[in-house]
């Protein structure tokens, strides 16, 4: 790919999007082997520069320069100053909740405007999402003042603590004497989190994008923890995030996550190595001994294992060697530049690492068994670990985020899919401060043919994964017309409707399909939407629905993941087996969509 001119799926844009659907999904699908999403290298060359302009000078001036530990060129003054690491924690959770961070730019589905986040958020009458239905003074779904006068409360509130100097604390200069700088003020922090509480109880968008699940602990140990048990306290969160990810890469998901990653990477220097992912390519896009390799030593064993060194070692080697890995680790997750983009959080990662483990070191009084009393190690760690073993077991009371899933290829997906010309209905959502996908992309001068085709790779991203082979086999035996349909990735088309997505299909199940059907009105079959759960780590299935915008779930069933895992992007040898357990009444079964192998579409008998 060059700097300015991407790669573009080798197809004639006129007659293309003729062909039947799993005919294109193998033409976009050989070609992500090799290519990825094609970008040019300046779409990822504004990401890095973002990256280093905005967050990390911008994050180490703000946080050496209020803080008097020197200034930001000078590392070596100010790596180990608690007060940075703690400015740079809240410098982090401001970028995400502003919108600035993860989950922004093209990559990420946001083309013009590249921002979403504070563009939805700040914005009375955008669609609001509560996490609970239960909790008082949180209905509807309409984002009110109320709403966006305490998230900008919170922004700002973030801000001051950031800017603000750092105050005494007798617990800091007991275990450091020489230290001048302090801690950021406890007083400025009860602010931001009573706010992330209030804001995530209003809106669970918000509270994610936030990454609440891993900084709002952070900032109650600021607040309330004495210094020793602070750094001990962050040293277990950031173990349970590690351990957590690792854990949820336990079956058969995650292996298929690395070869399109891979791919997709800017980084990787050869076509042969991308092919290698893979078992056969072009005839087999099952992921490779290779790819296994990477996925579970590389990732699983990487994520597990080092961070129990990190967190019980007492040799400086080890912790040394144990800490490059780690950021290693990150570094190479940033360079893969992941659809969702976190990339500030990878660095902070890699930051963290250096600063908790070689900055406090276990050997030098800041290992578990320093926190005092001793008891509070123990409960810190229940806390931490709750949502994550909830979330695995129960996969649908809790999001992947909190459930520490964040690159396990065990997500809740969908694909939305709509009758001829019934997606262009999204455009008149009011206050929506955004437009289609596909229509920002011909406002940037994209053809409606090439602007279809960049949407439909997304799709063929989604194929390659192990939902993405179930989800289609669903539409498949439900929609003997699915060819002529139009069919969006849910994760990109939620984030033109909410500001924000990271891949969790909580974020665009039935509460934003009803919020948008009471807006928008799409008739019977319009807007038909497949959607899965991840599996529960004691399962063997995944559980699906099919949802019809105007009618809601018409079925319910499930599949056994090894099927989807053992299948081609496209489906060769027709949808993979599927059990339904409800049907709608009144609901005339759909005639089953056989395939002849080859793409093109026959209609079959019923399963």
């Amino acid at each position: 790919m060059g700097f300015r001119t991407g790669d573009f799926p080798p197809v004639d844009p006129e007659t293309f999007l003729d062909k039947p659907l799993f005919e294109r999904t193998k033409v976009l699908a050989l070609h992500w082997v090799q290519y990825g999403f094609g970008s040019p290298k300046m779409i990822h060359t504004v990401y890095v520069v973002k990256l280093l302009v905005l967050y990390v000078v911008g994050g180490t001036v703000l946080a050496t320069e209020t803080s008097g530990v020197g200034p930001f060129w000078d590392v070596a003054a100010w790596w180990n100053e608690p007060i940075t690491y703690q400015k740079l924690v809240l410098w982090t959770v401001l970028l995400e909740a502003i919108g600035l961070a993860g989950s922004w730019g093209p990559i990420a589905g946001k083309f013009k405007p590249m921002t979403g986040g504070i563009l939805f958020w700040a914005r009375p009458g955008t669609i609001r999402l509560r996490p609970w239905k239960r909790v008082p003074f949180t209905g509807g779904d309409t984002r009110t003042a109320v709403d966006v006068i305490l998230y900008l409360a919170f922004l700002a509130a973030l801000l001051v603590a950031v800017v603000l100097p750092g105050v005494h604390s007798d617990s800091l200069s007991a275990a450091l004497p020489g230290n001048t700088s302090g801690l950021v003020d406890p007083v400025l922090l009860y602010p931001p989190i009573v706010l992330y509480v209030l804001v995530g109880l209003r809106d669970k968008t918000v509270f994610l994008a936030a990454r609440g699940e891993q900084y709002l602990p952070a900032l109650v140990f600021f607040a309330f923890f004495p210094f020793v048990d602070m750094i001990t306290a962050a040293k277990l969160l950031i173990v349970s995030v590690w351990v957590g990810a690792g854990v949820s890469k336990f079956g058969r998901h995650f292996t298929n996550v690395v070869p399109p990653m891979v791919s997709n990477s800017p980084c990787v220097p050869g076509k042969w190595i991308r092919r290698a992912h893979y078992r056969n390519f072009p005839h087999d896009l099952r992921p490779s001994k290779l790819a296994a390799f990477m996925a579970h030593a590389g990732g699983t064993a990487v994520e597990i294992i080092t961070p129990l060194v990190l967190l019980f070692s007492t040799d400086h080697r080890l912790t040394l060697a144990a800490v490059v890995l780690m950021v290693v680790f990150h570094l190479f997750i940033t360079s893969t530049f992941p659809l969702a983009v976190p990339l500030e959080w990878n660095i902070l990662f890699g930051y963290l690492s250096v600063f908790l483990f070689l900055g406090f070191p276990n050997e030098g009084g800041y290992g578990v068994t320093a926190m005092s009393p001793p008891w509070l190690a123990l409960l810190v760690t229940a806390a931490l670990v709750f949502f994550p073993v909830l979330g695995n077991l129960r996969p649908d009371l809790v999001s992947f985020l909190p459930s520490m899933r964040q690159y396990a290829g065990n997500w809740a997906s969908a694909v939305w899919t709509f009758a001829p010309g019934a997606e262009a209905k999204l455009n008149t959502l009011a206050h929506r401060p955004t437009t289609n996908q596909v229509d920002q992309l011909q406002a940037m001068g994209y053809q409606p043919q090439v602007a279809e085709i960049t949407m439909q790779q997304t799709l063929a991203w989604r194929s390659m994964h192990s939902q993405g082979r179930g989800l289609f086999s669903v539409l498949a035996r439900n929609l003997p017309d699915l060819d002529s349909r139009t069919l969006r990735e849910a994760e990109f088309g939620c984030n033109s409707l909410i500001g924000f997505n990271f891949g969790d299909g909580h974020l665009h199940d039935e509460d934003l399909i009803s919020a948008v059907q009471r807006r928008v009105g799409f008739a019977p079959g319009e807007w038909i939407v497949v959607w899965v759960e991840s599996q529960a780590i004691h399962s063997k299935v995944q559980h699906y629905k099919v949802i019809d915008a105007a009618l809601g779930v018409v079925e319910r069933g499930h599949w056994k993941v090894n099927d989807a895992v053992n299948e081609q992007p496209w489906l060769p040898n027709g949808p993979i087996p599927l059990t339904v357990t409800f049907r709608r009444e009144q609901q005339e079964p759909s005639p089953v969509a056989g395939y002849d192998g080859q793409g093109g579409a026959t209609l079959g008998s019923p399963a």
